[in-house]
């Protein structure tokens, strides 16, 4: 496997990583969805060199997680907006900040809490089976290959990880 070539995996996982799994570019989606729009806004909050948010965002864009709409002529100017494809990695991001603020808070807490804006209440993000509701953890999944498994990903590999769970703790 070859970082350049993660998107072309028959690997939902490394596809996904291959589109949005560097340090910066999880840092500007952060960004995006405390409403960061403007090229220089994602500059000033994240310190990255201009050329190096340039290529972040057109791959976000090229992968279309964001969208570039021209906000000023002359210049010209653009937002970049998260895209439906962009806020479905919402539960992806808000999965990594409950993993860090479980694992990595210091003495004094959470440095961001999230409220559920329908009942008022700061909430963690919970998985949940989408069939039956219940919560989910490592020990209560099975991985299986799927239809769009590629014919020559090896089945016994896929039956050595999907017995796996069975050793998480």
């Amino acid at each position: 496997m070859k970082w350049d070539t993660l998107e072309e995996e028959p690997c939902s996982l490394a596809r996904t990583i291959g589109v949005i799994g560097d340090r910066w570019t999880l840092l500007i989606l952060r960004e995006s969805f405390l409403r960061k729009r403007r090229f220089e806004q994602f500059q000033s909050a994240l310190g990255i060199t201009r050329h190096l948010l340039a290529e972040r965002l057109k791959k976000l864009v090229r992968n279309g997680v964001l969208r570039r709409v021209p906000y000023q002529e002359s210049p010209k100017r653009y937002e970049y907006i998260l895209t439906q494809k962009g806020l479905d990695l919402h539960p992806i991001m808000m999965a990594l900040v409950h993993w860090g603020d479980t694992h990595l808070a210091d003495e004094r807490g959470r440095p961001i809490v999230h409220e559920h804006k329908k009942c008022g209440k700061l909430f963690d993000p919970v998985m949940v089976c989408s069939e039956c509701g219940e919560p989910l953890s490592a020990k209560d999944v099975v991985a299986h290959l799927g239809p769009g498994a590629h014919p020559a990903q090896s089945t016994s590999n896929h039956a050595t990880a999907a017995h796996q769970s069975d050793h998480v703790a």
